[in-house]
């Protein structure tokens, strides 16, 4: 270990991990979403159903809340939008469906849907019951691959219309980025695994873990032995600094440590550092700034290489971030890795700014803020192991799909954040429900 360097785990109070990992929003008390139901306007041609990538019908479900219409009100949300539970925790509301909120135009204060939305589905979870049930067999047999919101939404979609559905998995654990890349305190109580189960009880899906593409599976062999397959692979690698000591031990992939802390039972034993920088300027660089300053580190400084505006987390989630003491810095981009004894010991940086064209460039200044862990979370992109050779086509580093989701092979679809389009659960999401329509419809159903 460098010197300096100070990397353990347990660095608080046993108590604190629990508080610091609870649900970052309690759910609403009755009282409350009564009281918040009503502040509801129930717009025709509401501009909140608009801006919801699913197209839930907002003010139906606020509107049966308000009369204690609790299953009525999750059914319309899971209707439009399976994984209505997980989006309630997670969805970017501020910028989607209360963003465009009457309320918002007229006091600056929205309806909070997606607090109301939990609450409902809350409401139906608990009772335990199944409120989806399958048509009659088809005897299609379609495969999934990728058990994260795409693949689960067209899965349960197909399954609905008689389908026989088999997913088939990477990872140990059902679920994709709500089970492994979410902030902790985002989704409390295993809720991701929850929803899962929720999502098999219509029966009809078969679910095979660890088994990836190019590895276990071949794209031709799930062509030969299924009427159809759909591709809801995900982002399966992360983007590289390209800078010389990227090896270096302190050096950590923040979705990698993330999943680590997902799957963690006991927050105290995973090891952080004292001095934290985070690089880069999305959900995941929020994540893992708010997660590490939660688990004891001292000091964690965000560093984005453009401004605040420019950056892919929302203000909610910056302002999140810095409420939990993390520093955000703008327009400053990575240029060295300083180490000692063999580990990270700090980041140089050189400040940036926009040329006259507009395009990012170095004013030659720099600064350096020593670390003893620094995590890479400049985004994701497409595993190349698990498509080569598949004559699947790529266009800008994403699957190319067609408006009904269908790729360059016949019989092959794709969604989710492997294609085009907003990295978002819920968008991902509907891609699965368009998918399977689309797969209905070329089966001749």
């Amino acid at each position: 270990m460098g010197e300096g360097a100070d990397i353990r785990g347990g660095r608080l109070p046993a108590a604190a991990y629990d508080e610091n990992f609870a649900d970052l929003q309690p759910p609403l008390a009755r009282q409350e979403a009564v009281v918040e139901a009503a502040r509801c306007y129930f717009c025709y041609d509401a501009p909140c159903v608009q801006a919801c990538p699913t197209g839930i019908d907002i003010p139906s479900f606020i509107r049966k809340i308000q009369t204690g219409n609790l299953k009525g009100s999750a059914l319309d949300i899971l209707e439009a939008n399976i994984m209505g539970g997980t989006c309630a925790r997670v969805c970017p509301t501020e910028v989607l469906c209360e963003e465009a909120c009457v309320r918002t135009v007229q006091e600056g204060k929205p309806v909070r849907i997606g607090r109301l939305q939990r609450y409902a589905t809350d409401a139906l979870f608990a009772t335990g019951i199944q409120p989806f049930s399958r048509a009659a067999s088809t005897g299609r047999r379609i495969a999934v691959v990728g058990a994260g919101p795409a693949g689960l939404a067209c899965a349960h979609a197909l399954a609905r219309r008689g389908h026989d559905v088999v997913v088939f998995e990477r990872r140990a654990k059902a679920g994709g980025l709500n089970e492994h890349g979410i902030a902790a305190y985002k989704m409390a109580n295993d809720f991701a695994a929850r929803e899962v189960a929720f999502i098999l009880g219509i029966g009809g899906i078969e679910l095979h873990l660890g088994q990836a593409l190019g590895r276990e599976l071949t794209l031709d062999a799930l062509r030969r032995d299924h009427d159809a397959v759909f591709l809801g692979v995900g982002l399966g690698t992360t983007n590289r600094l390209g800078l010389a000591g990227e090896e270096l031990e302190g050096v950590l992939d923040a979705v990698d440590f993330i999943e680590e802390l997902r799957q963690s039972p006991d927050k105290a034993t995973l090891p952080v550092g004292r001095h934290i920088v985070v690089i880069g300027g999305g959900n995941t660089a929020i994540d893992i700034a708010v997660q590490t300053k939660r688990l004891g580190a001292e000091t964690v400084t965000l560093v984005y290489r453009r401004g605040a505006g420019e950056m892919g987390a929302t203000g909610h989630e910056q302002e999140i971030a810095q409420l939990n003491g993390v520093l955000i810095r703008h327009w400053a981009r990575p240029v060295t890795l300083e180490a000692a004894g063999g580990r990270v010991a700090g980041v140089t940086f050189e400040h940036t700014r926009l040329d006259a064209g507009g395009r990012l460039e170095g004013t030659g200044e720099r600064f350096t803020l020593a670390a003893d862990q620094v995590f890479k979370a400049i985004g994701q992109k497409l595993l190349a192991d698990e498509l080569a050779g598949s004559g699947l086509a790529i266009e800008a580093g994403k699957l190319r799909v067609d408006d009904e989701l269908r790729t360059s092979l016949d019989g092959v679809w794709a969604g989710g954040d492997a294609v085009a389009g907003q990295d978002l659960t819920v968008a991902a999401v509907e891609d699965g429900k368009r998918a399977a329509r689309s797969i209905d419809r070329a089966l001749g159903n």
